[in-house]
């Protein structure tokens, strides 16, 4: 536990003060709860400028690339992302680094002073989400920031990160996710996560299905945007897998960018990089001078993205992915038979109740040889007996094994992945968030240490 600040608060009150408040996967339409609270603020999202990222998937991942590009070029960075792998200090992140506890704490102190204000104006209590999205603007402001990238929460035009001065906008691909709360249509989701544009802003859109990328040029036609479209003006022109990540061919919005090694697994990564790339010449330049290409290489060589294919052990290996939807098993799933050669890969999986479990199963069983199912430390995850009738329909009863903890889980499948040699074999845990940021603390057991600015080291 962090030690009180002056108010006498700790990391772990606040923690506790903030988890009180409405949880971030429910969504509170509208924006004038976060748009009261920054006015008290003195509006700090608008003294700096931003890159605002929306979608589906690979939000989090662009958002890393974007941050590691704009800090080669020697812009000092802040970064909000969510939702967090193990400490909730990692979604407000400055220079790379995410802020220590107690300069989490000073954050929050900064806002408390309002918080009933404007619970009472409202007639309801600020979200989770809300109160943490000023301490963050708060924060890039104090710093003070020369660029922040701020990832949508969840949706776009009612997301609490929509009151941000963001001259560019990223849109990563758009399809079915939170259909309670966006829409039960890609249609629906495509016209919300859109929201984000604003006049003269500067669109960078990843490829997106036909009808999400008409919604997509309707909404920056009517507002005064400009859109750049993966694959005409931008995009990827080669990738091939390379030891510890890919090597890379891009086509920038004013240029080409040759031998760009990226240290992340994946094509889906190769276009979350090409997307990113874009925005950061729409940032830097408005997409009309190119970049110094060293910088570039400099900057996608830093790129990092915990939680996303991410190596925590070796002989077996044991990896770890975030992906909860349907379309990010898909990814992968064609990431793992990309960048791997495993002759025998045992899955650990957990997802959440609201999320399409078979679905999310059916995309991953090509590649997995057994599948032990468990429960993550969410409480909105689907319990092991039910995903473990899921899985059997799937899978077939013979491929499957419920356990209910998941260390437990993990010990099985890497005892089930030796068999009797370790060469070509693997461990996979994945299925949500929530079970990626356990297998890391379970796995990695490295607590985290700051130096005396207060930055995680």
């Amino acid at each position: 536990m962090f030690p009180p600040g002056d108010d006498g608060l700790s990391f772990t009150d606040v923690e506790a003060e903030l988890l009180a408040r409405a949880p971030e996967s429910n969504l509170e339409p509208g924006l004038e709860g976060i748009s009261r609270l920054t006015t008290l603020l003195g509006d700090p999202q608008t003294s700096f400028p931003s890159v605002h990222v929306a979608g589906t998937n690979g939000k989090t991942s662009t958002a890393r690339i974007v941050d590691s590009l704009l800090s080669a070029f020697e812009l000092r960075t802040g970064r909000y992302t969510s939702p967090h792998l193990q400490s909730v200090t990692e979604r407000i992140v400055l220079d790379g680094a995410p802020i220590s506890e107690g300069a989490f704490v000073a954050a929050y102190a900064d806002v408390a002073p309002y918080l009933g204000l404007v619970d009472d104006a409202l007639g309801r209590p600020l979200t989770f989400f809300e109160v943490l999205t000023a301490m963050a603007f708060g924060a890039f402001a104090d710093a003070p920031v020369a660029a922040a990238v701020v990832e949508v929460g969840l949706g776009g035009a009612w997301d609490a990160t929509n009151v941000v001065s963001a001259p560019v906008a990223a849109l990563l691909p758009i399809g079915l996710d939170h259909q309670d709360w966006l829409g039960d249509t890609v249609e629906l989701i495509a016209a919300e996560k859109a929201g984000i544009i604003r006049p003269d802003q500067l669109v960078v859109m990843a490829q997106q299905d036909v009808a999400v990328a008409e919604i997509v040029m309707r909404r920056a036609a009517d507002v005064g945007a400009t859109v750049a479209r993966e694959g005409l003006e931008f995009g990827v022109l080669d990738r091939r897998v390379a030891v510890g990540g890919q090597l890379l061919n891009l086509r920038g919005l004013s240029g080409d960018y040759a031998d760009l090694f990226l240290p992340l697994h994946g094509a889906h990564q190769a276009h979350n990089a090409s997307v990113a790339l874009a925005a950061v010449e729409a940032f830097l330049g408005g997409g009309r001078e190119r970049l110094d290409p060293d910088v570039v290489r400099e900057g996608l060589a830093n790129a990092s993205s915990p939680g996303r294919l991410e190596v925590l052990r070796r002989s077996p290996t044991v990896l770890v992915d975030a992906a909860h939807n349907v379309a990010g098993a898909h990814a992968l799933a064609q990431a793992i038979g990309d960048a791997f050669d495993f002759q025998r890969l045992v899955g650990v999986v957990a997802v959440l109740a609201d999320k399409d479990a078979a679905g999310i199963l059916a995309e991953l069983e090509p590649v997995l040889a057994e599948v032990v199912i468990t429960r993550s430390s969410s409480p909105r995850a689907l319990t092991p007996e039910r995903l473990g009738e899921i899985a059997a329909q799937i899978f077939g009863a013979d491929r499957v094994v419920v356990m209910d903890d998941l260390a437990d889980a993990v010990d099985h499948a890497v005892a089930h992945a030796e068999g009797e040699s370790i060469v070509g074999t693997g461990v996979l845990v994945t299925g949500s968030v929530t079970v990626a940021g356990d297998a890391v603390r379970l796995l990695r057991r490295d607590p985290p240490s700051f130096d005396e600015d207060g930055y995680d080291t």
